[in-house]
């Protein structure tokens, strides 16, 4: 396990799937990050990689052949190699190889890295293609936060998400496990979302961003401490496991979307599908404030 450490933060960091597993606060120990209890869902902050939620029947076509790939890919089941690391940084690199040509024939360098500063954990990704040949793909992060945090007197449901800038967002339905794009729905969100365990009954609320930077933070008026999480991504999921009374929620940044209803199968023409033409890269980037 790798760990970061400054005066105020201790951050953990498996290198199996880069995985962020620990953010506790040095002066009261307390623990922000989910801690992967299997009986209501087994891991901390998976990456997403190459693919963001479920593709249908858990295949698609690339290049005239069929793959099989289960949902949100294989990059948060790989290990990772350490390529740098210092007391508060770290980056990680995962290429492809025989086993991920299997899932996902396309050479690819995925690098990310870690960056802890004052209450601020940094996140930095980029997907570089090492070909002469246009890639396609997907990414997206998926973190999730003790609700309530360790030590507070608050329930699930004392806790809110407030979103900005305060407006209204549009919201992607999900059909089971699939994207409705042709019938999003207006989210009201100049106020703060109040968290129950039924808003996730048709599974992840998901907000289109459009790119423009935004701040979700998970907070409560019991208890000081929260989290804040800041990104200009297309897309941002909120869930927690339905109908479980989950003791988490998580704040997924995502530059891809799960298939749509009306998908054919074809990874080029996916929706929300990210293309990197030959020898160039994507960046993707949030930081997560702990306070």
């Amino acid at each position: 396990m790798i760990t970061l450490k400054n005066d105020y933060l201790t951050v953990k960091i498996n290198p199996l799937g880069a995985e962020l597993t620990s953010v506790k606060d040095n002066e009261s120990g307390l623990e922000y990050m989910w801690q992967a209890d299997k009986a209501y869902w087994g891991r901390h902050a998976p990456i997403l990689f190459p693919i963001v939620g479920r593709l249908q029947d858990n295949q698609y076509r690339l290049n005239g052949e069929t793959y099989h790939m289960t949902q949100h890919g294989f990059a948060r089941d790989r290990e990772f190699t350490i390529i740098d690391q210092t007391d508060t940084q770290v980056s990680l690199e995962l290429t492809a190889d025989d086993e991920t040509k299997a899932l996902y024939p396309q050479d690819f360098i995925l690098t990310l890295s870690y960056e802890l500063v004052d209450h601020q954990l940094k996140v930095n990704a980029t997907v570089t293609n090492p070909t002469d040949e246009a890639m396609v793909f997907s990414f997206g992060a998926h973190p999730g936060f003790n609700v309530p945090f360790g030590g507070a007197l608050a329930d699930f449901t004392d806790y809110n998400v407030t979103v900005s800038p305060k407006q209204t967002y549009q919201r992607v339905p999900l059909v089971g496990p699939y994207s409705d794009t042709k019938h999003s729905v207006p989210l009201d969100l100049h106020q703060p979302l109040s968290l129950k365990h039924d808003l996730f009954d048709h599974d992840a609320q998901v907000l289109t961003l459009d790119n423009h930077e935004t701040t979700v933070m998970l907070s409560t008026p019991s208890d000081d401490h929260g989290i804040a999480l800041t990104v200009a991504a297309p897309y941002l999921g909120i869930w927690s496991p339905y109908p479980k009374q989950a003791p988490f929620v998580c704040l997924e940044p995502w530059w891809g979307l799960a298939d749509d209803v009306q998908a054919t199968g074809d990874l080029e023409t996916k929706v929300a599908i990210q293309k990197l033409a030959g020898k160039d890269s994507f960046k993707a980037s949030y930081q997560i404030t702990y306070f």
